[in-house]
C-alpha cells in the first residue's frame, strides 16, 4: 500500500514539471494522494455517507410498504448491529443479483438477490456484508480510490488526447465503492464473520453454505461472479468448518500465535518472558 501511494506522488511531481501540465489539476492529484495516506476514520465515515447518499439517488430504493422492504426489515432485527457501529439497511428494486456495504454501516441488498435466496440465506449474505465493514475492508478501498483518483487527475492534467480520455474515464467514487472487488483473504474473512454471526445468534448455519451454492449456479459471465472468488470453493470451505475439518482465518491466526508462544516458552524461556512486556 505505501509503495502504491509513493508511485502516485512521484507521478504527480514528475507531471507537474511538464510544459503542457494543468498545474491546478496536478496539485489536486497530489492532494488526493496525501488524503489517501492521512485519511482519518471520521474521513472514511464522511466519504462513505456521501457515497451511500449518491448511490441511493441513482437507484430505486424500496419504500417501507414495499414487499421487499418489509421482508428485509423483518430479518434485520437488533441482532444485526455490532457494538457502537450502527448498520442501516435498504433494498434496491433491481433484477440484479448483488449486495454491497459502505464503511459507515450502509448495507444495500438488490431485490434480484432476495428473489433467489431464502430468509436464512439472506441472513448470511447480510452478515457477510457486515463483516466487510467490521474488518475495515471498505476503508482500504476508499484509500485505493483516492490513490487511483490521484493517478487519473495527474494524467488528465496533460493537455493532450490522452488527457481528454483520462478526464472522461473518471468514475464516481460511489460507483467504485459499490462495485469494489475484495481480495480472496477479505472475502474469506467476511464469509467467516457471516458464518460466525449465524452461530452467535443461533441461526441455521447450513444456510451460509446453501447461499453460496445458489450464487455459484449463476451464469459464468455474471458480474457478481466476476467480482467475487469462486462461491463453490467458498461454500466448500465453510462446510469444512461446520464439519470440524477446518478453522476460520481468525482461529488459524490464534492457533499459530499460541504455537509460537508455546515453542518460545519451551525453548527460549528468557526471551518469552521479555516478549510478554511488549
Amino acid at each position: 500500500m505505501p509503495s502504491y501511494f509513493a508511485v502516485c506522488l512521484c507521478l504527480v511531481f514528475m507531471l507537474s514539471g511538464c510544459e503542457n501540465t494543468d498545474v491546478t489539476t496536478a496539485v489536486d492529484a497530489g492532494r488526493d494522494a496525501v488524503k489517501a495516506l492521512t485519511l482519518s476514520d471520521q474521513g472514511v465515515q464522511d466519504i462513505a455517507k456521501i457515497s451511500a447518499q449518491l448511490a441511493d439517488k441513482q437507484h430505486a430504493v424500496a419504500p417501507t410498504n414495499n414487499k421487499y422492504a418489509k421482508r428485509l426489515n423483518g430479518l434485520v432485527t437488533q441482532q444485526f448491529q455490532e457494538g457502537n457501529l450502527k448498520f442501516n439497511y435498504a433494498v434496491y428494486i433491481s433484477p440484479e443479483v448483488n449486495a454491497f456495504a459502505m464503511a459507515d454501516g450502509t448495507i444495500r441488498i438488490y431485490s434480484g438477490l432476495m428473489d433467489m435466496l431464502e430468509d436464512g440465506e439472506l441472513r448470511f449474505v447480510i452478515g457477510h456484508e457486515m463483516g466487510h465493514v467490521v474488518k475495515n475492508h471498505i476503508k482500504k478501498k476508499i484509500q485505493l480510490s483516492y490513490a487511483s483518483s490521484a493517478v487519473r487527475k495527474a494524467v488528465s492534467s496533460q493537455n493532450s488526447a490522452v488527457g481528454e480520455l483520462a478526464r472522461s474515464a473518471v468514475g464516481s467514487l460511489a460507483e467504485s465503492l459499490m462495485n469494489a472487488q475484495f481480495s480472496q483473504l477479505e472475502e474469506k474473512e467476511a464469509d467467516d464473520y457471516g458464518l460466525g454471526f449465524l452461530k452467535r445468534e443461533k441461526y441455521s448455519t447450513p444456510d451460509a453454505v446453501s447461499a453460496l451454492r445458489k450464487i455459484a449456479k449463476l451464469s459464468k459471465g455474471h458480474s457478481f461472479l466476476s467480482s467475487h472468488p469462486d462461491p463453490e470453493k467458498r461454500a466448500d470451505r465453510l462446510q469444512a468448518q461446520l464439519e470440524g475439518k477446518a478453522l476460520s482465518i481468525e482461529e488459524t491466526q490464534q492457533s499459530l500465535v499460541s504455537k509460537v508462544k508455546i515453542f518460545m516458552e519451551q525453548n527460549f524461556p528468557f526471551a518469552a518472558r521479555l516478549l510478554q512486556h511488549f
